[in-house]
């Protein structure tokens, strides 16, 4: 099968291009950014593939079957839309887009086209993740009423000035770029209830003023003084659903030096932590005392298991979990969170 990889960044090379090149069904055949120096670098580091700077180009090739799109969030919908209209397969990374509108064009495009169109959201291919949703499922922890969700970080805005803390590029901060794994991994372990009401504030900071802004950590830096800051930093917010209350809090940065990355999982019979990325605790009572336990096992790895998932789906045809159907349901929510923040009221579904 010969694919593409458009956007040559962080995340082609360490996630998408390692996964396609272990996966024997696969031949890399384009590598494709708009500098045409990384372009080239991935053609010379990997030793397959061609390089170009007009994705245009992928477009017309009729031995192209699929596409990982791994660019900025400005230009997934339309790299996408124009990719399934050309008989394409996409696999787009997270969020689908920069608005819940931008997501439905996308939605359209995949049912108009009939090519598959997943989107990036990793984790429900992580093998904690599958765990805690078969306890779910299972009914070990009863009626998880509520999930509590927390990934804050400590002064930790990245590449202040540049992509991410543009909202005409990112759509977005720490909602958009770290919630979105967040809320997906409740929705999907949830069985992805129906929301019904949102209500959220999001907060723009610490980083408002850049030259003054001392951070931690700049992870995509260095800063960009003379570059864009107007997303949010911080967010906070309640989401009533057909299933559990869901309430959070995030933020790439805040005046509070401790990193909490993890979501509660809160049911009548048990309760979970997720230490995102990592293991999970089991907490319940049994016998008349409190027991907590950690299960072991060997953790995988999602990326791979994500792009092996997407080639398999492509030869049979099979739906998966992270198919733009379901992940439209968190880009509805997140686009509900900014509004309710903008307007200071409910923002209700019903």
């Amino acid at each position: 099968m010969k694919v593409a990889i458009v956007g040559c960044g962080t995340i082609a090379h360490s996630a998408h291009i390692p996964a396609y090149l272990k996966n024997e069904k696969v031949e890399i055949k384009y590598f494709c950014d708009h500098r045409p120096a990384r372009a080239q670098a991935a053609v010379e580091k990997y030793g397959c593939g061609i390089a170009v700077t007009d994705y245009r180009d992928i477009l017309r090739d009729e031995e192209v079957q699929a596409v990982s799109v791994c660019t900025p969030n400005d230009v997934h919908a339309p790299i996408t839309i124009d990719f399934l209209h050309a008989g394409k397969h996409v696999l787009c990374e997270k969020p689908a887009a920069r608005t819940y509108r931008e997501a439905l064009q996308m939605q359209q495009a995949q049912h108009a086209s009939g090519k598959i169109l997943n989107i990036g959201v990793v984790n429900r291919f992580n093998t904690s993740v599958n765990m805690i949703k078969q306890y779910i499922d299972d009914g070990k922890l009863g009626e998880v009423h509520h999930v509590y969700v927390s990934f804050r970080s400590h002064r930790s805005i990245p590449g202040l000035g540049g992509a991410f803390t543009t909202k005409a590029i990112s759509g977005g901060g720490a909602l958009i770029d770290w919630g979105v794994h967040f809320l997906d991994i409740v929705m999907y372990c949830c069985g992805d209830p129906a929301p019904r009401t949102v209500t959220g504030e999001v907060f723009s900071k610490l980083g408002r003023d850049m030259k003054a802004y001392t951070y931690k950590e700049m992870w995509a830096g260095p800063p960009k003084y003379d570059g864009i800051y107007d997303v949010d930093d911080s967010v906070t917010g309640m989401i009533r659903t057909d299933g559990p209350v869901i309430t959070f809090n995030g933020a790439w940065a805040q005046n509070i030096a401790e990193r909490e990355m993890f979501i509660d999982f809160m049911g009548d019979k048990a309760g979970i932590r997720l230490q995102y990325g990592s293991d999970f605790t089991v907490y319940t009572a049994e016998n008349g005392g409190l027991v907590q336990y950690k299960p072991e096992f060997t953790m995988g790895n999602h990326f791979e298991e994500e792009i092996n998932a997407f080639v398999d789906c492509i030869e049979t045809g099979e739906k998966l979990p992270s198919h733009i159907d379901t992940v439209i349901i968190t880009a509805r929510i997140m686009q509900a969170i900014y509004d309710s923040a903008e307007e200071h009221r409910e923002i209700s579904f019903v």
